[in-house]
């Protein structure tokens, strides 16, 4: 592999779980998110139902599925399942890699949103993938993180089997304490072993050395 696609290990100013992430959760408990649905978010999410209903199978929610590389790969590994993949990016869903198959879609959505209204509509994911999110390593930045933001109470409360990978081990370990703080249990390794990458970030990163971590939690 050429150098220049090598990638860097994560670098962050914080060596620690975030030291206010039980104040953080409380208050995020306490005060639901009220931010209004923008109807760009509202129409993506329209056609993602219709979408879903026409499929008429169980559902596989990949967010923030960038190139869609992970959604196909579900969707071939889950074919009873209806695979959808959401990314703010239309640059990166337009780069899609290879064809999806016929139980699965790309959607131009912010999770933000869509999470929101998933919830409202009372879907439940049997799986939902959280792959490579944006680690935000700055600590200033830690709202920025998925367990940071206040819409995080709706990603639990879709349920389901919820997996995170990262090469960031901090972004898991904080991960799996917020879902504590919430009655939620949470089993931590490290992904030694991929037979196939899910993302070109996976198979960067693992070809790059840097250790991979999966998050795994079964949310009722």
């Amino acid at each position: 592999m050429q150098a220049n696609k090598l990638s860097s290990p994560v670098v962050s100013n914080q060596t620690q779980p975030y030291e206010k992430l039980a104040e953080v959760i409380q208050r995020h408990q306490e005060a639901p998110f009220q931010k209004p649905i923008a109807s760009f978010n509202q129409q993506a999410f329209d056609q993602a139902e219709q979408r879903l209903a026409a499929h008429g199978g169980r559902l596989i929610l990949d967010s923030g599925c960038g190139v869609g590389q992970s959604t196909r790969l579900l969707a071939e590994r889950f074919p009873q399942h209806f695979v959808l993949g959401i990314d703010r990016s239309a640059d990166r869903l337009e780069r899609k890699l290879g064809k999806l198959p016929e139980n699965a879609a790309l959607i131009r959505a912010d999770l933000v949103d869509f999470w929101r209204l998933a919830v409202a509509a009372q879907w439940q994911p049997d799986y939902h993938f959280l792959l490579y999110p944006n680690p935000s390593p700055k600590k200033k930045d830690f709202k920025l993180r998925w367990h940071g933001h206040p819409v995080f109470n709706y990603l639990v409360a879709l349920g389901g089997q919820l997996e995170c990978r990262t090469n960031w081990q901090l972004y898991v370990l904080e991960m799996q304490q917020a879902l504590k703080l919430m009655g939620v249990t949470a089993d931590l390794n490290p992904l030694n072993k991929i037979d196939e990458p899910l993302t070109p970030f996976e198979k960067k990163y693992a070809l790059s050395g840097h250790q991979l971590w999966q998050l795994k939690a079964q949310i009722n």
